[in-house]
């Protein structure tokens, strides 16, 4: 299965990244343009910041292009942008462990501009999921974004987190159970409308 949200299939974006890498610039635009929405969904699941993965998709896009020149193509180009963007996000968190933690003054009006736009088709349902995946440890997160929402078979979402198939399975597995019963529990108690009526990819 490919990813159903970037511009073209694997075997294309991965041409795209090998042209790239012989210097096409035209390819690695191409290349850049079909990843961004799938890396920074991806980034998004991971570190359950939508503002944070935006940064850290440019940062692992740019770490990407830089080590183009390394890029064979033993798997798709998505598998291992996918791997170079776990990579990023690891850094970073270690980063922001070792620094003192200070209170960003802008943050709270930067969501308040955000809740003001028009939002996009499928809103409320991607609120809903990314509210439930909060509650789950981060590599159960990782699995499900890559294997459900992201559409990478098993094996290559496996290759972009460093772990094998059957933990991948077993992640998605304990994902998808819990996210079912969460779904539940929210819908006995009367949870608000959006949460309710959204049929996510995993009910």
């Amino acid at each position: 299965m490919t990813s159903t949200t970037g511009a073209g299939d694997d075997a294309t974006v991965t041409a795209w990244a090998l042209a790239a890498r012989g210097g096409d610039r035209e390819a690695a635009d191409r290349f850049v343009r079909a990843v961004r929405g799938d890396l920074q969904r991806y980034l998004t699941g991971l570190t359950g910041d939508p503002q944070g993965a935006e940064d850290l998709a440019q940062e692992t896009l740019l770490r990407a292009l830089r080590g183009l020149p390394a890029f064979q193509g033993r798997s798709s180009a998505r598998t291992w942008l996918f791997a170079i963007a776990r990579r990023t996000a690891i850094d970073r968190l270690r980063y922001e462990r070792s620094r003192p933690r200070l209170a960003a003054t802008a943050d709270w009006t930067a969501a308040a501009d955000g809740a003001q736009r028009a939002h996009p088709p499928g809103f409320e349902e991607g609120v809903a999921l990314h509210d439930l995946l909060a509650a789950l440890p981060a590599d159960r997160v990782a699995a499900f974004t890559l294997t459900q929402i992201l559409g990478l078979p098993y094996a290559e979402a496996a290759a972009a987190t460093g772990c094998p198939v059957g933990t991948v399975r077993s992640r998605v597995a304990r994902a998808r159970q819990t996210l079912i019963s969460q779904l539940a529990t929210a819908e006995g108690a009367g949870a608000p409308e959006p949460v309710r009526r959204t049929h996510l990819p995993f009910s």
